[in-house]
């Protein structure tokens, strides 16, 4: 499979993130559709984590048997250790990190807000840091759906490349509905929030664009340690999104009921990666 194809592929199980999205454009959902998009977020959040850290373990593991079974060195198992400690880390404190330094410019810019200086305040706040804490959080769901989504493009590439054409096309089916729910994940969280189609659009391309340029750089170069690492990152940036949104599932209350479809979004994530796990990937 040539390398135009791979890409072909690899753009296809990526653009299907952007079902969900229209989702975001309702105008004023009620309280319940809230509490459900947020929870079944969060469902499908926690299978990610589950699904991208079990990825980023693999090596590790297959190497401690390895050394058991017959006596093999553990010093790649050991570097593959360093990387899945440090991406989880980087992937989980950088967000907060991010988010702490995206609040404290907020602040100096309303603090800066007086007679005559409201021109001033807008110029500031344009960007990102003048959206709404649900659009931030919207836009950190997204970054950390795009770094896992980039570890499935390596996995398309790769089995391209070896020419596992049978096997990369079950990936990108697999894939393929696998991102069409992660859409949902990312509106979610709006809530009242209204974003317009070019932001929409925006936080699609974060989030889906990446399974296009892991199938390129996959298809080019051959890298557990790059995969595990990119797994890694994900995992660490998942789990801190997971947290925020749960928050504002609590706020809402209805913790019954979004206990019951954070089970459904888990388990419709594990209802798409069995397409994958179907065709060996």
């Amino acid at each position: 499979m040539g390398l135009g194809q791979t890409l072909l592929l690899g753009f296809i199980a990526g653009v299907t993130i952007l079902i969900g999205m229209p989702l975001g454009r309702m105008r004023r959902p009620s309280e319940a559709l809230r509490v459900t998009l947020n929870a079944l977020a969060v469902g499908i959040l926690l299978f990610l984590v589950w699904d991208v850290l079990s990825g980023a373990w693999e090596p590790i593991d297959e190497g401690l048997a390895a050394h058991h079974e017959t006596g093999a060195g553990l010093g790649s198992t050991l570097g593959y250790g360093v990387l899945f400690a440090l991406g989880l880390t980087v992937g989980l404190m950088g967000l907060q990190q991010y988010e702490a330094w995206m609040g404290r410019r907020v602040r100096r810019a309303r603090q800066s807000t007086g007679p005559g200086t409201m021109a001033s305040h807008e110029l500031t706040t344009r960007g990102i840091s003048g959206w709404s804490p649900a659009k931030q959080l919207a836009l950190l769901i997204a970054v950390g759906i795009g770094l896992h989504n980039f570890a499935e493009g390596l996995a398309i590439g790769v089995s391209a490349k070896a020419g596992e054409i049978g096997l990369a096309t079950v990936l990108i089916i697999g894939f393929a509905l696998h991102n069409a729910t992660e859409g949902f994940g990312i509106v979610g969280p709006l809530g009242g929030v209204r974003p317009s189609w070019r932001w929409l659009g925006l936080a699609g391309l974060v989030a889906g664009g990446p399974t296009f340029l892991g199938s390129m750089v996959g298809y080019q170069v051959t890298s557990g340690a790059l995969e595990l690492l990119f797994f890694a990152l994900a995992g660490g940036a998942i789990l801190y999104v997971i947290g925020e949104i749960w928050n504002g599932v609590r706020r809402y209350g209805h913790l019954e009921f979004g206990l019951y479809l954070l089970g459904i979004g888990f388990l419709l994530g594990v209802a798409t990666d069995l397409v994958v796990a179907y065709g060996g990937g």
